[in-house]
């Protein structure tokens, strides 16, 4: 368990740019970014100890005219949410590398997250790619509804319109692999071990299934999306398909494993 009380530093992206030594993550202060998160959890698990970094904000400042993400780009190329820099190595901005890179610099007393039977690696690497990749679970969340975001993940009435049942599809896929997992005995997506998916999956699950108070504390800047995220669970097609089995694992994995209750930063409520 974490401190309930802790509020986090954050440094300025300037100031994690022209760090030599460390490892710095982007997140925005109070708000639970659920690809940061999900980060924050693994290297948590891996016991590497991070240096929180503001992400810049959308849209131009209106001040100065200028981009506020502009900086962001020109170190990055890219602007998402979080940016991942460790020693003086380039920038990791995709899931799979940061998991890769925090497998690499984790404790060598820490679980391996990536698990060595290549059957095993494969079914996690599987399992992770249609909860965070392209079409993937979180991808259509994202096209719910119309938004600046959503039509940068490609937005359209129809695409829409289909996003709840492909999204249930999925919700439904992991409760199949955990029956399967259960019937074997095991508390866990893949294997008789915690792997990246059981930490991918239990925080990006809290989109569709909200978490108790004690492990997604509310904030003045998370209260928005907590609410969006309540809404998700009550969409027909994905409350249809939502069990106690997904809750069970989704709160053990969390409770036991990850950073809880969640430390944010911003404005508690």
């Amino acid at each position: 368990m974490t401190d309930k009380t802790a509020s986090p530093e954050f440094i300025s992206l300037e100031e994690a740019a022209k760090m030599k030594e460390g490892t710095r993550i982007t997140f925005v202060p109070g708000l639970q970014a659920i690809y940061a998160e999900a980060l924050k959890n693994i290297c948590y698990v891996k016991n590497i100890k991070i240096i929180r970094v503001l992400h810049p904000y959308m849209g131009k400042d209106k001040k100065t005219g200028k981009d506020r993400q502009a900086d962001l780009y020109s170190l990055t190329s890219q602007t998402s949410l979080p940016t991942m820099l460790h020693n003086e190595q380039r920038p990791r901005n995709v899931w799979i590398e940061q998991l890769a890179l925090a497998e690499e610099i984790g404790s060598s007393s820490s679980v391996n997250l990536i698990p060595d039977n290549f059957q095993e690696r494969v079914d996690m690497f599987g399992l992770c790619a249609v909860i965070l990749g392209e079409d993937g679970l979180v991808w259509n969340m994202r096209i719910l509804s119309d938004s600046p975001l959503a039509r940068k993940y490609g937005y359209s009435d129809d695409a829409s319109t289909k996003a709840p049942i492909k999204m249930a599809e999925i919700i439904k896929l992991i409760d199949s692999q955990l029956k399967i997992q259960e019937e074997q005995g095991s508390k866990y997506l893949i294997g008789d071990k915690i792997s990246a998916v059981d930490i991918y999956w239990s925080t990006i699950s809290m989109t569709i299934l909200p978490a108790s108070l004690e492990i997604m504390p509310k904030t003045k800047q998370n209260e928005g999306m907590l609410f969006f995220f309540e809404a998700n669970s009550k969409i027909p097609e994905i409350k249809e398909v939502l069990s106690d089995r997904i809750l069970s694992h989704r709160d053990y994995i969390l409770k036991s494993y990850c950073e809880t209750p969640a430390v944010l930063g911003g404005d508690p409520i």
